[in-house]
């Protein structure tokens, strides 16, 4: 697969899907998560509704560049964010969201795409908020996927699905695998958990490489950025959020949040649905992005 070489020396592995000549679609991924996260099938699916899509490893994950020269030590990290210490939080951070907005944004324009939609699920669709906040002139349409605002005061994970996101991985492929699996069932669609889907995501993960000292400086980035609502409120663009009714991890709250502060946003709750993209909710999911990507920003 090609890779991107960004200004400033960030280099970020890709796939496209579709036609060049379609409708453009960034999928940007979440927490910590390869762009394997959004399954080729999705992708494949999303093509043949007429549109371009470009999955990408986010900075610190998969392929793409890694940060190993600013280690971020997680107990100080938590410690820090637990009492409230912004200032420490921001100091460990070796970079903020707006990084990875910025990388993604970076990321269309090499690959020579003047207009794209933003569709970004989980940290990603924090990210794609921030793409669209920062580069107004790119993004003809934000699609913000079981995702919040960055306040502290909506979609909280429950304790459970915190304890199993922070849970340390198994080192070995199979325990990684196994691990990987009861977390998610943690946070995946009740109705519709696949345990054969998760665990070879996770295994094609292991293989194409982990970065768990990335993870953590991700996480960093995500506490050091905080809420990004009064920059939502200014947004002037078709926006649709998508959450579903099973996340633990993000809950609720966190879209329909999202959805009050942005200026004409949509709301799609979907039922059945955690933090994860089963298969069988594709159709759905097609549907609504199809459509919301149709439209022309004003």
């Amino acid at each position: 697969m090609p890779r991107a070489l960004l200004q400033g020396g960030t280099a970020l592995e890709y796939e496209t899907f579709g036609e060049p000549t379609d409708p453009a679609i960034l999928l940007i991924a979440g927490f910590g998560a390869q762009m394997l996260s959004w399954d080729s099938g999705f992708c494949e699916g999303l093509a043949r509704r007429g549109r371009f899509v470009v999955r990408f490893d986010n900075r610190d994950t998969g392929l793409s560049t890694k940060f190993e020269q600013h280690p971020v030590d997680l107990h100080d990290l938590i410690g820090a964010a637990s009492i409230g210490d912004l200032e420490t939080v921001r100091s460990l951070a070796p970079y903020r969201l707006a990084d990875l907005a910025d990388d993604g944004a970076g990321l269309a324009r090499a690959l020579g795409l003047d207009q794209v939609h933003v569709v970004g699920a989980s940290m990603g669709g924090m990210v794609a908020q921030l793409v669209a906040i920062r580069h107004p002139e790119l993004v003809t349409t934000l699609t913000s996927m079981m995702s919040s605002t960055g306040s502290p005061d909506v979609g909280q994970s429950t304790p459970e699905a915190f304890a199993a996101l922070m849970k340390p991985m198994a080192p070995d492929r199979e325990g990684y695998a196994a691990d990987s699996v009861a977390s998610s069932r943690v946070w995946a669609s009740k109705r519709y958990f696949d345990e054969s889907a998760a665990s070879a995501l996770a295994a094609a993960s292991y293989d194409r490489g982990l970065c768990p000292s990335g993870t953590t400086r991700q996480l960093a980035a995500v506490l050091a950025t905080g809420s990004v609502e009064s920059d939502l409120a200014r947004l002037r663009l078709p926006v649709l959020v998508i959450h579903g009714t099973d996340d633990t991890l993000i809950t609720p709250s966190g879209g329909q949040r999202t959805a009050e502060v942005i200026p004409g946003a949509e709301l799609m709750i979907v039922t059945d649905m955690g933090h994860d993209r089963p298969e069988p909710l594709w159709p759905i999911l097609w549907d609504a992005i199809e459509t919301h990507t149709a439209r022309v920003r004003d």
